[in-house]
């Protein structure tokens, strides 16, 4: 049986693949005012706005390529039972190859009812004004917008808990309640987190390595992997 390998991804594994994020100096939110794209209210207020948005974003996350990180990531599978827990929205680890991906803020390339979030299409194309789900209701992103709750938070947090290795990657560690997952991480786990920056202090018994993830964790990955097999992991 495999042993589970644990990873952690925020905005700065995506920034790797030309993907801009929300909360640098030069982020999306310094060009967009958080009340008229990301809340329930702004969607009510101006749904044309909205939409407009993040049928942008889903084009960029599109044209975006996995990068160096995302497929080491992937190839630790040969290996491990590894789970990606994500805050990012768009499917570079599952184009990468990851085959278990827990998105905690929605997927661009899905649309739910604006009524009823438990009602969820894939779609990878625009969402337009007039485009209903089965309850009649406009669609809208299958985004987690500020005020709502993270998805499967639940689930990710059995996962970690429970982890023989815990990676964290390209995550300022600023957004809760998602960032305090890394908290549930087994005591005796190796545990290492990767990021250019984070908010206040590294969680209690994590490696920091401060760098870009594309250069550091394919490194973390072969050694692992490397161990992995030696010491019979699988």
């Amino acid at each position: 049986m495999k042993k589970t390998i644990v990873v952690f991804t925020g905005a700065g594994i995506s920034a790797e693949s030309g993907l801009r994020t929300f909360r640098d100096s030069d982020g999306l939110w310094e060009s967009y005012p958080i009340h008229e794209l990301a809340t329930k209210n702004a969607f009510e207020r101006n749904p044309k706005l909205v939409l407009s948005f993040y049928n942008q974003r889903k084009v960029a996350a599109k044209k975006a390529q996995p990068n160096k990180a995302h497929i080491a990531l992937a190839e630790l599978e040969d290996v491990y039972d590894v789970v990606i827990i994500t805050q990012n929205v768009d499917d570079l680890h599952e184009r990468a190859g990851s085959s278990k991906v827990i998105h905690l803020h929605g997927q661009l390339n899905r649309a739910q009812s604006s009524v009823e979030s438990s009602i969820i299409y894939d779609w990878d194309k625009r969402i337009e004004i007039g485009q209903h789900c089965e309850l009649n209701s406009q669609l809208r992103p299958n985004i987690v917008w500020f005020g709502e709750p993270v998805m499967y938070l639940e689930e990710a947090r059995k996962h970690i808990k429970s982890a023989y290795k815990v990676l964290g990657v390209g995550s300022s560690l600023s957004v809760q309640p998602a960032a305090s997952l890394l908290n549930k991480a087994p005591f005796r786990a190796e545990k290492i987190l990767v990021s250019l920056e984070i908010k206040g202090k590294v969680p209690f018994g994590y490696k920091f390595m401060r760098g870009k993830a594309a250069s550091i964790v394919p490194v973390i990955c072969k050694n692992w992997r490397e161990l992995g097999v030696s010491g019979g992991c699988k």
